[in-house]
């Protein structure tokens, strides 16, 4: 007589749960996977290059280079905080170093002309800052124009104004308690390395914990897809804009505070770096794939590479040699590896 009762020990599972499970495990060791993958490469490398530069300087690892160190990646380090925002959601913003010019030209502007409080000059710069990203996000969401022509236009446009607002001149002489963002210290630590770190810490938080900052993640991804699922894409993508227009203005206080001048000319080369810096760190200039962890491993690398070819002699005109061959490498790396995961 066969006994319709089954021992729940040899019953079948249940398998839709199962599956559902199964499958939401496989996709966040995917995602773990992939992080550590792109992270990864970057740190061994950073880990190569400070052993190597501790054999071939002596002075590589005193005190005296290290905070040297801090402060030559601070303030291009804050606008590669922005740019890894854009690149995460498949965008290019060319504009970030001459808005950081403008902003530095408008605050002292504001200040030495007019006669304006520094601290409102400060915020000033800070909303100008934001207003050109937010240009640029406009340009590339509603306006459907590509962000390369988008923000390569605004780039033009800071450019001639930070030129145009003091005639080309340099401006000089600021508050000198503006000087201890760059000049002070805690417990060792240059201040301005303090605050480079926040940022990279708050915005880090936000991508993984926030569902705004991790919505980025699947924006660049597909974009398509992120719409129809009902994510805010033109929003976020604006959103992203606009923060790294703000940063941009954030780094241009650290460029005044450093120099107690502002130059219209400032950061000219540190496009090149900015990428260099994202690239380097694991992010995918398709968009998708990147982290805060990793963009700040690439700075690093990048800051380690320019001390050391300055403490070994190196000409000066060759470190942007050696930065284009480890951008070139880094963006052969990320096609090996989109290949491999197609």
């Amino acid at each position: 007589m066969s006994s319709t009762h089954q021992d729940p020990a040899t019953a079948p599972p249940d398998t839709e749960s199962r599956g559902s499970s199964g499958s939401g495990l496989r996709q966040l060791a995917g995602v773990a996977r992939t992080r550590l993958q792109s992270i990864g490469g970057p740190l061994g490398g950073l880990v190569v290059m400070v052993i190597a530069m501790s054999f071939l300087s002596e002075f590589f690892f005193t005190q005296r280079n290290l905070t040297n160190l801090i402060s030559q990646i601070s303030d291009y380090g804050i606008l590669a905080a922005g740019a890894a925002l854009v690149i995460l959601i498949g965008g290019i913003d060319l504009s970030v170093a001459a808005n950081m010019a403008l902003t530095m030209m408008f605050t002292a502007w504001l200040y030495r002309v007019h006669e304006i409080p520094f601290g409102l000059a400060l915020v000033a710069g800070l909303l100008l800052g934001a207003f050109v990203g937010l240009v640029n996000g406009l340009l590339a969401t509603y306006g459907r124009v590509q962000p390369f022509v988008a923000t390569l236009a605004t780039m033009s446009a800071c450019t001639g104004l930070a030129l145009y607002i003091t005639q080309g001149s340099t401006i000089n002489n600021f508050p000198s308690w503006f000087g201890n963002l760059t000049s002070a210290d805690v417990l060792g630590i240059p201040l301005q390395g303090l605050l480079l770190v926040a940022i990279f810490l708050v915005l880090g938080f936000w991508l993984r914990y926030r569902p705004g900052g991790r919505a980025l993640y699947a924006i660049g991804g597909n974009e398509e897809v992120a719409r129809l699922s009902g994510l805010p894409v033109r929003q976020a993508k604006t959103m992203v804009y606009v923060i790294a227009g703000a940063l941009a203005a954030v780094a241009g206080w650290i460029n005044i505070s450093r120099l107690d001048s502002a130059q219209p000319t400032a950061g000219a080369n540190y496009l090149l770096i900015v990428i260099a810096v994202v690239v380097i760190g694991g992010a995918s200039l398709a968009g998708g794939v990147g982290s805060m962890g990793g963009a700040f491993v690439g700075l690093l690398i990048i800051g380690v590479l320019n001390n050391g070819l300055a403490l070994l002699g190196i000409n000066p005109n060759l470190q942007a040699v050696v930065i284009g061959v480890v951008i070139l490498a880094a963006v052969l790396t990320d096609r090996a590896g989109i290949k491999k995961r197609a």
